[in-house]
């Protein structure tokens, strides 16, 4: 498997990669977690996506948010792993690229995140902290993490 990452503005990217993008996240989080939610929620648009490819097919996928869209902290949303290319690593590489692609966007700051609670652990391995109780998110436990 050779990733290749690649970092776009919304208005950079092709009709192809914005579809690739919806449906990998469609294929996640509505199929495969059973949430019935609205995932186009207008936040897109200012936001960086970032896709680590092999060939054309999408291995995994953030959106890397500006400041003050969603929370006043940078974050990074959306993060998404393809099920066909899981256990490969990805994961680990997806947000560490997410983190690094940030502050280069951004600037160095605290990135905020809303992260599935089972994750907790997983995010915590790259500095993130716990910063708010358990909350319920379309009935899936979350929690706040903060990076600083």
């Amino acid at each position: 498997m050779n990733i290749r990452v690649v970092v776009k503005h919304f208005n950079d990217l092709t009709v192809d990669e914005l579809y690739q993008i919806l449906r990998v996240r469609s294929e996640v989080f509505v199929v495969e977690q059973n949430c019935v939610f609205l995932d186009m929620d207008n936040n897109d648009q200012p936001c960086h996506h970032l896709m680590l490819l092999d060939g054309d097919a999408i291995v995994a996928y953030a959106r890397l948010v500006p400041p003050g869209v969603t929370y006043d902290e940078m974050s990074i949303g959306r993060v998404v792993s393809n099920p066909a290319y899981r256990g490969t690593g990805a994961g680990k590489q997806l947000i560490a690229e997410s983190i690094a692609h940030c502050y280069r966007l951004f600037g160095k700051g605290p990135i905020k995140i809303g992260a599935q609670l089972y994750l907790e652990k997983f995010y915590g391995s790259f500095g993130f902290v716990r910063c708010s109780e358990v909350y319920d998110e379309d009935g899936i436990d979350h929690v706040k993490m903060l990076l600083v």
